[in-house]
């Protein structure tokens, strides 16, 4: 009698696990994954009954007791333990609190490069209680004197090697900000940082300076350029630290893993899922001041990394290096980051051997994540039933010849369907906020909808446009707006724009991406119309962009248009554009390439065009 109860007991069981598999090939994943996240959840409200406000900066805290003498950041060969990091914050803070007035909830900007001195700022003043207001390093001028002006702060600490930047806008600089630089010989109007904290105490601070009083309590600002407009700086909440912190640990990786991270801190990426990340954790961060393809793989063997961060062009640029002998012979089993193509993707794995890329997608500013825990090649990520219960987003369509959300006769938002392009937005409630950005409220107003369902609803809108299968993977398509992605940062097409229509020569200009074979995100185009006879100036072009803009933002390709069309609201039409791309037998137009050889634009001759299309010829 038993022996066939277990044979049908078996084959049941069989039956059952082949179902799932075929109706249900992700539930597994789906569950383990679900269960980390209620984990996490069930965490964060033990914290909240008892009263206690946890940031990221007491968990380091908390470690540098625990785990004093672990290495916490390595950096050109030299080790700082979690201990070393915490004194020498401590003696930032120490050198504030004795040489300023800085107080609890002011601003500080903070120019840097990747190096230990940026973790080591940004943990003093955090421990002062101050918002620290990241900058991108890369640039410079009226940009640079628009980002600090944005997030008005106090006081600018500065990298050494950067000085050069802010001593070009020092005396349009507010005087009531004091300028601070990390090394003993500083600029006139320049306060040494480094001659201070060598005579401060590396005690501990106080924990009344820091002690939060809420999870909603701003944390930083990180300069992003969104989809709307010049740089804005993004209001990061303490809880937003928190979630970004926990992205590593949530993708599988443990203490004992060496994390490898050459993204610049002054993002989200590198500073809240690399360095917070590697605090959530009590791991060891190998932090590179830029990344090196041709150093890449040697670092990651000499440290024994077993994590890395990407973007999508940082693999791109691994996979175009000439092949060597032991490229698989690491130690490196996750690789954290977004932006991978499918192709580069499986080339990657097929190069480099058997690592698991972990994809995601977010926003610095946004309320909204995906994560692929799965490693579905292609994906940013995956939604179920459970994952819309903590984050309810939706795809919409919309009018690109508008170029803004379609809405039905009642006003009304139409949801797309599935495999059907959309614009993703994410519902702003109470459990999801949106924290918006430093400064006038009409630029957080600009990244929401209004009445999208119903009367009263409200979205954030990512800018992005993604495809959801039906297996529920989702996409990334494309971005709409007035930025495009090149060489992983966000390029804004109204700053470069006001960049060249400051010449004297230009009459009305119009930026936009255009694809390149071989290139992640878009290269920058500007259309230009000339002022009645005037002459264009190709030198002077080249030398105001490479001036005023970071090698990012310059535009590759220059188009010079007698006309340009707009749509029925007199925006600039892109889209045309955009699908013309650079071509010089296809588009009658005189058409210019930079030329950093030449430091000029050169016209763009179809051997030309033809090496670029080949990758033959370097952007």
């Amino acid at each position: 009698m038993l022996l066939p109860w277990l044979t049908g007991f078996g084959a049941g069981l069989l039956f059952l696990h082949l179902g799932q598999k075929l109706l249900f090939p992700y539930f597994w994943d789906d569950l383990w994954f679900l269960l980390k996240v209620v984990r996490y959840g069930i965490q964060m409200t033990i914290y909240k009954v008892r009263g206690e406000l946890v940031t990221v900066l007491d968990k380091f805290l908390s470690h540098a007791r625990r785990q004093p003498r672990k290495a916490f950041i390595i950096y050109e060969g030299d080790v700082y333990t979690y201990e070393d990091v915490d004194k020498r914050s401590n003696r930032v803070a120490h050198a504030f609190l004795s040489h300023s007035s800085l107080k609890r909830g002011d601003v500080v900007a903070l120019l840097m490069s990747n190096e230990p001195d940026f973790i080591h700022v940004w943990f003093g003043l955090a421990k002062l209680g101050c918002v620290v207001a990241f900058l991108n390093s890369n640039i410079r001028l009226s940009s640079l004197l628009h980002c600090i002006g944005t997030c008005e702060p106090a006081a600018v600490v500065v990298g050494g090697d950067l000085l050069g930047s802010i001593e070009e806008i020092l005396p349009s600089l507010p005087k009531h900000i004091r300028v601070w630089g990390m090394k003993d010989s500083v600029p006139r109007g320049v306060v040494s940082l480094t001659a201070k904290m060598s005579l401060a105490s590396d005690e501990p601070v106080p924990t009344s300076h820091h002690v939060a009083s809420s999870l909603k309590s701003t944390c930083l600002y990180i300069f992003t350029s969104g989809t709307t407009g010049l740089p804005k700086a993004a209001v990061i909440s303490q809880l937003q630290v928190l979630k970004g912190s926990v992205g590593l640990w949530a993708f599988g990786c443990t203490a004992d893993d060496i994390i490898y991270i050459t993204l610049p801190l002054y993002h989200s990426s590198g500073a809240l899922l690399g360095i917070g990340g590697c605090v959530e954790l009590g791991a060891t961060c190998v932090l590179k001041k830029k990344f090196s393809a041709s150093q890449f793989w040697n670092d990651c063997k000499k440290y024994n990394v077993t994590v890395f961060q990407y973007i999508g062009e940082l693999c791109r640029y691994l996979c175009k290096q000439p092949q060597r002998e032991g490229e698989r012979d690491h130690q490196v089993r996750l690789a954290v980051g977004n932006g991978m193509s499918s192709d580069v993707w499986r080339q990657f794995l097929d190069r480099f051997g058997d690592i698991k890329m972990c994809e995601f997608y977010g926003a610095t500013e946004g309320n909204i994540c995906f994560m692929n825990h799965t490693g579905k090649i292609g994906s940013v990520g995956r939604t179920n039933f459970f994952y819309k219960l903590f984050f309810a987003f939706e795809l919409i369509k919309y009018d690109f010849q508008k170029d803004e959300p379609m809405r039905n006769e009642q006003g009304w938002c139409h949801r797309v369907r599935e495999g059907e392009p959309g614009l993703l937005i994410s519902r702003v409630n109470r459990k999801n906020p949106f924290f918006g950005y430093a400064g006038s409220y009409r630029h957080t107003q600009s990244k929401l909808l209004f009445d999208v369902f119903k009367k009263g609803d409200v979205y954030f809108n990512t800018g992005d446009l993604m495809v959801q299968d039906h297996e529920n993977f989702l996409y990334f398509w494309d971005r709409i707006g007035d930025t495009f992605r090149w060489k992983g940062e966000n390029v804004a097409t109204t700053e470069v724009a006001d960049v060249i229509g400051k010449l004297d020569f230009i009459q009305e200009v119009n930026v936009y991406g255009v694809p390149v074979p071989g290139y992640e995100g878009k290269a920058g185009m500007a259309s230009i119309i000339l002022k009645p006879h005037k002459s264009l100036d190709l030198e002077k072009m080249y030398d105001q962009v490479v001036t005023s803009l970071p090698a990012y933002a310059c535009p590759r390709f220059l188009r010079i248009q007698e006309k340009m069309a707009t749509t029925g609201t007199f925006k600039l039409q892109k889209i045309q554009l955009v699908e013309e791309g650079f071509h010089p037998l296809k588009i009658s137009d005189p058409l210019y390439f930079m030329n950093n050889l030449n430091k000029a634009y050169i016209p763009l001759t179809e051997e030309i065009y033809n090496q670029i299309m080949l990758e033959e010829l370097k952007l």
